[in-house]
């Protein structure tokens, strides 16, 4: 257990601290209702040093047993844009924080950005215990089974937002929250949505993720973020669930804590792992800039010079995009380490992180962490210690080391990331870019023929890597801002293809027999579009509508998906890096690739009959058509091949020999005859 948070049973302790006078105070009371609410019972008590950190037991505070308290540390405000004021600052390693009750607005230049929400907590017994603001305990997640977490070679990732749409009685989009509660519906058939009830896919008797197939889910940003959801890349609060995402309609207060363990022990129940989505580049509105920025944060733009403020890979001077950057490159000597109680020689910032990590895997049960914008991060030498911190606690706590995962988001695909073990693996921003081509029917802009844009599609060694479980790989992303950026339905139509179905089945064939972990974007299973302008779409505010996957062609998109998923997660030649071209057809204007997956002469391989062009057989219903593809493979004795996209089995006289339709990929795999 993080020793930081063991101190913190018996006492309210500030760690970090600048060197200021006068010292920090303890500000606490009790939430009452009411517009606006207010703090009643209202306290303060001068924190005492305990050498390098800030504290005063719970025992010297007057605090009444059975009772739940909020509170915040005043400081003396260390921002580099502030003058130096006494501030109130949630606590940064508070387990709860509640919107509802705000520090009280100072006089300029402090704005309403600089109110603070408290932090919360319940003294039971002499001890401080994390609750949620109604007095709830945070009773931590149940770890996923062995026998039922899938294999990183076996995953195939949902990436949620959780800002969701619907459109209203006026037929405009309406966006909201899809509550942690919501995102329950989408998992368990006994579970009916809270701020989106009425949704045929989040119904009571239904499970969205069930019906697709999907075994692994990623979140977008679930740590606290002051902003009102949008997609969550403003993290406030490390150390707490979102306020916002555990306050459904409904509740009479916020129960963030609660229905988070609810929901990651459901996706467990159901074989489910669970990611979180972590940004560890900067914060926006977190405590640490006023209670310590210079050793937690650095302004980029003021110290050019500093190490701290260049992005790795040479790519130019870090953005903190209306937040205030992480400094991860700054040493202590002889100071508190948060995380081992010991006083020694560390980075700060980077043991913040450790402190944030150790909380998320211990009480929240994850499975896996996706790390938003790793050259922004800027220090590799973290990133490693990151990664290799997270898998030695999962493998410390029984876990086996197939069933956990570390991924780097950076655009650029930095593969020394990989090569040098800093990370488990990249997104792979180079397939979406190439699938994207490739259903248009041209060379992607880097490559220099059709036919190595395929390649390197669906084999991503050809890119550099070495194993599948080193890429993600997806046809979109929450990143739908920019060039060729948008949903590819919208993708599609902005390139002047009117009839999208087959492209968009072609294109998620291509993504669920490539070598590497599928992503799907929470709405691409069902084509879902932009609500809001595409020229300029604004990713953090279009957000997915679940009401479209009823519309037919939609739907019969979504079953289309939903086959291939099933597959990808069961089927043995898809989990292996074996990939070999068998047929390359040019000929006559066709552009058809064949490739099969799986060990060659072994009773589990695939066989993807892709048509990238308008080529069809002619007279293709007639009994005589046929497209051969020349080198098929042998068929094992007590086998025969199906057709995954169709679930039919292919009689014996025509493998190798059905005839194609445009813009169409058919998956054959060996099955047991």
């Amino acid at each position: 257990m993080v020793d930081l948070f063991k101190r913190k049973r018996s006492a309210f302790v500030l760690w970090g601290v600048a060197d200021t006078a006068p010292a920090p105070n303890l500000v606490i009371g009790q939430f009452k209702p009411g517009n606006p609410p207010e703090l009643v019972n209202r306290k303060q008590f001068a924190l005492k040093r305990d050498g390098q950190l800030w504290r005063i037991d719970a025992a010297d505070c007057g605090l009444v047993d059975g009772q739940v308290y909020h509170y915040w540390f005043e400081v003396t405000d260390t921002s580099p844009t502030r003058d130096g004021a006494r501030i109130l600052c949630t606590d940064p390693t508070a387990f709860a924080v509640d919107w509802r009750l705000l520090a009280p607005r100072l006089p300029a230049p402090y704005r309403s950005d600089d109110q603070d929400p408290a932090a919360v907590i319940k003294f039971e017994r002499g001890v401080l215990l994390p609750c949620d603001p109604g007095g709830e305990a945070c009773i931590p997640a149940r770890p996923i089974a062995a026998d039922k977490a899938a294999p990183n070679n076996r995953i195939v990732i949902y990436e949620l937002p959780t800002a969701w749409c619907r459109i209203n009685i006026h037929r405009d989009p309406e966006i909201g929250v899809g509550t942690f509660r919501d995102v329950m519906a989408l998992v368990d058939t006994e579970v009916d949505a809270a701020n989106f009830s009425g949704l045929a896919a989040l119904q009571a008797g239904r499970s969205h993720f069930a019906e697709l197939g999907i075994n692994a889910l990623e979140l977008l940003p679930i740590a606290d973020s002051f902003v009102d959801r949008e997609w969550g890349y403003a993290t406030s609060n490390y150390v707490a669930p979102d306020h916002d995402l555990g306050f459904p309609a409904g509740n009479t207060s916020p129960t963030a804590n609660t229905d988070l363990v609810a929901l990651v022990n459901r996706c467990h129940e159901h074989g489910i792992r669970f990611f979180i989505d972590a940004v560890m580049a900067f914060a926006t509105r977190a405590a640490m800039e006023n209670i310590n920025f210079p050793d937690f944060h650095i302004d980029a733009d003021a110290h050019p010079a500093n190490p701290d403020a260049n992005q790795s890979s040479g790519q130019g001077r870090r953005q903190g995009f209306g937040g205030k950057l992480w400094r991860y490159g700054h040493l202590l000597r002889q100071s508190y380490d948060p995380v081992s109680g010991k006083v020694e020689d560390y980075f700060p910032a980077r043991q913040f992180m450790q402190t944030y990590l150790l909380r998320w895997m211990a009480d929240f049960a994850i499975d896996g962490v996706r790390m938003d914008s790793v050259n922004n991060v800027a220090n590799w030498d973290f990133v490693e210690q990151f990664k290799d911190s997270a898998r030695q606690t999962w493998l410390a706590a029984g876990g086996r080391d197939d069933r956990f995962l570390v991924i780097g988001e950076e655009l650029s695909v930095p593969l020394e990331l990989v090569r040098q073990n800093r990370l488990d693996g990249l997104w792979n921003e180079e397939f979406k870019r190439m699938v994207r081509a490739a259903i248009l029917g041209r060379n992607s802009e880097k490559e220099s023929s059709f036919e190595w844009t395929v390649r390197k599609l669906i084999d991503c060694r050809n890119l550099g890597f070495r194993d599948g479980t080193q890429v993600v790989n997806y046809l979109g992303t929450h990143d739908t801002e920019g060039y060729r950026n948008e949903r590819l339905f919208n993708f599609l139509l902005n390139n002047g293809i009117v009839f999208t179905e087959e492209r968009i089945k072609l294109a998620f064939a291509c993504l669920l027999t490539a070598v590497g972990i599928p992503m799907i974007f929470a709405g691409d299973e069902f084509a879902d579009q932009h609500d809001l302008s595409v020229s300029h779409p604004p990713k953090q505010l279009d957000a997915v509508n679940f009401e479209r996957l009823e519309q037919p062609f939609r739907r019969r998109i979504f079953e289309y998906v939903a086959r291939l998923v099933k597959f990808r997660t069961q089927y043995d030649a898809l989990a292996v890096n074996d990939t070999e071209f068998i047929q390359v057809d040019f000929n006559d204007g066709k552009r058809v690739l064949c490739w099969r997956r799986g060990l060659a002469g072994s009773g589990s391989q695939v066989v993807v009959v892709a048509n990238f062009s308008d080529f069809a057989t002619a007279n293709a219903f007639s009994e005589s058509a046929e497209y051969r593809v020349n080198n098929w493979p042998a068929t094992p004795s007590g086998n025969k091949w199906r057709e995954i996209t169709q679930m039919r089995d292919v009689p014996a006289a025509w493998v190798g020999r059905e005839p194609i339709f445009p813009w169409e990929a058919k998956v054959y795999a060996l099955v047991d005859a």
